[in-house]
């Protein structure tokens, strides 16, 4: 018996000291320089633009959240349409944000993939958006107005493209930074991060480092991974739950990921995600880590006190006036 406990013994002493120097030895760092990790307060990102202050997903939203709100990460969701334009829309139908079942008189899923630019062009994105219990934009066009896509555009309230969202702000914003989101599976969501890359490569240089792309497509995921692997990523839900297990077991060393931004929501399948740890962990890699999506000024005001290096919010007003009550 006095053997067995001395072997027993032994073996917790090596597990505990096994543990102790693999959470001791510093982790190599992901990237070398992120510009999403900050080491100040978190940093303001419009989810779709800010949705609760403007029509979501538009270049109204998204200008007047930099120009009001002074946000630095803007975020939206990509769709491919048929002719191969990478525009911005969270659903993969554009029914619930324009006035296409009051065109088309009908409400059949109207979707991206089986349109045109041009024919999406027609489409008054902010004609279902609703505050202080108004549709502001309803009226801006009529049915059968000959030039309706030009006053739509002109009112910032067309669909937009990746392309157009980029050359908004890059001759006067290059700190700006983006999240991204393919939201096509397979040889489609494979010519969306093409397309991504071109645009950076091409056009855009010096946003290359300053935008990650996510995806809850695995196959998308490697793709990226192997074929684009200049362009920074996002985790991935089998990233996340990767780096979630390994934090929970205190192996992080082997979690090696090359991700630049951990995307969490408060909780998942009743686990808490805001715990300090999980920020530790992840800066010991320089990793960012980003919560979404975050309306609740409590909430803000936890995530803040935490460290986190973003909070992806609908409502940019109220978390600037949060953040700077605490630079105060």
């Amino acid at each position: 018996m006095k053997k067995g406990l001395k072997i027993f013994l032994s073996i917790i002493i090596f597990i505990a000291v096994f543990l102790l120097i693999i959470n001791i030895i510093p982790p190599k760092k992901v990237i070398k320089d992120n510009p999403f990790v900050t080491d100040g307060l978190p940093m303001l990102c419009a989810h779709r633009g800010g949705s609760i202050s403007n029509p979501e997903n538009t270049l109204k939203a998204y200008k007047n959240s930099v120009k009001d709100y002074q946000v630095e990460i803007l975020e939206t969701d990509l769709w491919l349409t048929l002719d191969n334009q990478l525009v911005l829309n969270h659903d993969e139908s554009i029914n619930r944000t324009s006035d296409v079942e009051v065109l088309t008189n009908s409400t059949e899923p109207y979707l991206i993939s089986d349109h045109t630019l041009e024919e999406l062009r027609q489409f008054n994105f902010g004609y279902n958006f609703k505050i202080d219990n108004q549709y502001p934009y309803r009226d801006l066009v009529t049915a059968d107005d000959e030039n309706r896509a030009e006053i739509i555009k002109e009112n910032d309230l067309s669909i937009v493209t990746l392309d157009e969202l980029l050359s908004c702000f890059y001759d006067n914003y290059k700190d700006m930074l983006f999240i991204v989101e393919i939201k096509d599976g397979g040889e489609r969501g494979y010519t969306s991060a093409q397309i991504i890359d071109d645009l950076l490569t091409q056009k855009y240089p010096d946003y290359k480092n300053r935008i990650v792309i996510g995806t809850f497509h695995d196959e998308i995921e490697q793709n990226l991974k192997e074929e684009h692997p200049s362009l920074l990523r996002g985790a991935s839900p089998s990233a996340v739950v990767k780096f979630v297990v390994t934090q929970l077991l205190k192996v992080n060393i082997f979690e090696n990921q090359n991700i630049a931004c951990l995307q969490l929501p408060l909780s998942q399948y009743g686990i808490n995600l805001t715990w300090n740890t999980y920020i530790k962990r992840a800066h010991r890699k320089n990793i960012a880590v980003q919560y979404w999506t975050v309306n609740d000024e409590d909430e803000m005001r936890m995530l803040i006190k935490k460290g986190c290096d973003a909070i992806m919010t609908d409502d940019p007003e109220l978390l600037r006036k949060v953040l700077n009550e605490f630079k105060k």
